[in-house]
């Protein structure tokens, strides 16, 4: 006996075996949608779970209990936490993250301010790390075993033995505090003209470049190197073409898949890991607005960042699975 449980199953089998390539994008859709709900959750349960009280620390210890429940009143935290986090979800949802507590302004247009200086800062961190990275991984498959391929792996461990906090103040020290500030600025201000904000960003990018861009060139050499041992890479290499030639037109094209996920991981960090970046450069970003936020417990802000992190992060988890899924040509041409 069938029911409609049964039939929607066997519906959604038969389009999954008709067209993989859309079934698997789908369920890369939902799992990431899944997950964003879960993370929201955590953020706001994590947050609420914190000791201390946004009222009492606003007011100092000298407040009466009085005018501590009159701000919690006002603020909305005498309700529920299920209601308030319905209440914040579905403000989220529509943009809408409420104002903050210690400023009052609208969290949602600040936000809007620091997340372009972010991209900002990460795109031109991205333009740099991504083709070099891919490029110093080929250059070292290359030369496998030879001296440049050495001398990249010995200077790509060093650059990931590194924390972003050593390398920034390390290039605050060399180019702000021993030639002057007239070289690169050792901060960046709104009011600023592109091309003095694109002088600016010189260090701060020069820091997420050096961060990332080891990881990016070890996993691109060693996606290369798996494909390269492939008896198809021998097949080519017996019809005389060249080692250089080999890798572009063939061992590349079939490693994409390995690189792309490694590239948007590394995207991901370059926006949601430049907190500290941001912190030592007091950068005018997402980060430095986060951490302003923590120090005096502003939540709504806190909550806000959090969740725009999380789903940066795992928007571009989800594109890198896309990509990989429709760099496979098993799926792209299924028989």
């Amino acid at each position: 006996m069938t029911t409609p449980e049964t039939t929607s199953f066997a519906g959604i089998r038969r389009f999954s075996a008709r067209f993989p390539l859309a079934s698997r994008i789908l369920e890369r859709l939902l799992l990431s949608l899944l997950l964003l709900f879960a993370v929201s959750v955590m953020i706001f349960g994590g947050i609420e779970a914190l000791p201390g009280d946004f009222a009492s620390t606003y007011l100092g210890q000298s407040a009466t209990p009085e005018a501590v429940a009159r701000i919690r009143s006002e603020l909305g935290l005498d309700q529920s936490i299920v209601t308030r986090y319905v209440d914040w979800l579905g403000g989220a949802m529509t943009g809408d993250f409420g104002n903050s507590w210690a400023s009052g302004q609208s969290v949602g247009e600040q936000i809007g301010k620091r997340l372009g200086n972010s991209l900002f800062l990460a795109f031109f961190a991205a333009i740099v790390a991504v083709p070099l990275a891919v490029g110093l991984g080929l250059l070292a498959v290359r030369f496998r075993n030879k001296l440049p391929d050495k001398l990249i792996n010995i200077l790509s461990l060093a650059a990931v033995s590194l924390p972003e906090f050593f390398v920034g103040y390390l290039l605050i020290l060399i180019f702000v505090v021993t030639y002057g500030a007239a070289v690169f600025p050792s901060t960046v201000y709104d009011s600023m003209s592109l091309l003095d904000r694109l002088n600016a960003i010189v260090l701060p990018v020069a820091t997420l470049v050096l961060v990332v861009l080891a990881h990016m060139m070890r996993m691109t050499r060693a996606a290369i190197i798996q494909v390269m041992s492939s008896a198809y890479m021998e097949t080519a290499e017996l019809k005389g073409l060249g080692a250089l030639r080999a890798i572009i037109k063939h061992a590349a094209p079939n490693a994409l898949a390995p690189i792309i996920n490694v590239v948007a991981l590394n995207l991901a960090y370059l926006i949601v890991g430049v907190v500290v970046v941001e912190v030592v450069f007091v950068y005018p970003g997402m980060g430095q607005y986060m951490v302003d936020a923590v120090t005096v417990r502003d939540l709504p802000v806190v909550q806000a960042c959090g969740l725009i992190f999380a789903a940066i992060y795992i928007g571009l988890n989800m594109t890198a699975d896309i990509l990989a899924i429709l760099a496979n040509p098993r799926l792209r041409h299924p028989r």
